[in-house]
């Protein structure tokens, strides 16, 4: 039976399961946990190579499919490379073989999926100022289609997936060797952190000039494609509180996800993602011009479980905070 956890609950079973058998710590920065029994068995280490750059390697089965539910939160810069196993949710679907690439910004509340399969996944967590301190002085040089990397707190983050490349699979595979231990170790693997990175704004920045490329000899939709994204887009917004996935939703239009993704951007100007973002801010703007809920109540009928986020994100959009525009709303009676 597939098993449904909040992300707090999830990670509260890797401290029960510590209680019964300790973590072996390697040393202060690098500590590996046993897989809570009760959803499956395997390893999750985690190190720490520098303030605001972290390393995590999980490899584990799970006994069910299992469903973990993140609420609204403040996003790092992550990637992640599955070598085993599948991830699922709303808006993407990796595979062994893919990597996923988020920028920091929010997150918004989500449900991401895991199959019930050998998991083998290398993932790291950067702070948006550590990246910052790092290359901002050469930031400006990366391609557009990177700028969305780095985003404030009151902006949904962006998402990338992709394949890896030869490059990639040597540069993880010699992380999971890694033959150092201490200080030369956390050099080393840090090194391969970055050179992941490179990677994966190198392989973004090509994608995105092939793409260019393409699209100027793209003939424009068809009128009954045109249709199918409309209908994609009631869908979205009939389900708000659990949208599909990306694939499930073109799979009930009858488009493939290219095509879906790319006429969300051609007809909207937006991706899905963003639409269901855009439209959750006004209906909290609806909701609040008919003054029968406080901020609060609003935030949280439109699922967003961050007060603050929710005023940054309203403010982004609006132009004011939701407490200013009752404000406004008050006196304009």
């Amino acid at each position: 039976m597939p098993t449904t956890l909040s992300h707090r609950a999830y990670w509260n079973l890797f401290e029960e399961t510590a209680e019964v058998e300790p973590p072996v710590c390697t040393d202060k920065c690098d500590v590996t946990w046993q897989y809570p029994s009760q959803l499956g068995r395997g390893l999750v280490r985690q190190i720490e190579l520098r303030e605001g750059v972290d390393l995590m390697i999980s490899r584990y089965r799970l006994h069910d499919d299992m469903t973990i539910k993140l609420p609204e939160r403040e996003h790092p810069i992550e990637y992640s490379f599955l070598l085993s196993g599948e991830v699922r949710d709303a808006v993407y679907s990796v595979h062994a073989g893919q990597y996923s690439l988020w920028g920091s910004g929010m997150a918004p509340v989500e449900r991401t999926q895991y199959r019930a399969t050998k998991q083998i996944e290398v993932t790291v967590h950067i702070k948006p100022e550590r990246f910052l301190a790092s290359w901002q002085d050469s930031f400006d040089e990366i391609s557009p289609a990177l700028h969305d990397l780095v985003k404030p707190t009151s902006e949904v983050y962006r998402i990338w997936t992709g394949s890896m490349t030869g490059a990639m699979q040597t540069a993880v595979q010699q992380i999971l060797n890694c033959p150092f231990q201490g200080l030369t170790k956390r050099m080393y693997l840090e090194s391969k952190v970055w050179e992941l990175m490179a990677l994966l704004i190198e392989q973004e920045v090509e994608r995105q000039a092939s793409r260019n490329m393409n699209h100027s000899r793209t003939h424009l939709l068809k009128p009954d494609d045109v249709d199918r994204i409309h209908h994609a887009r009631e869908i979205l917004l009939q389900r708000l509180d659990n949208p599909p996935s990306l694939m499930d939703l073109a799979h009930q239009v009858g488009l493939n996800d290219c095509t879906l993704k790319r006429g969300f951007r051609q007809v909207f100007g937006q991706t899905a993602f963003g639409l269901l973002h855009d439209y959750r801010l006004e209906q909290a703007r609806q909701l609040l011009e008919e003054r029968r809920l406080n901020v609060t109540e609003v935030a949280r009928t439109i699922g967003f479980s961050n007060r603050s986020y929710f005023a940054a994100a309203f403010r982004k959009k609006f132009g004011v905070t939701p407490r200013e525009y009752l404000t406004k709303l008050k006196n304009s009676a």
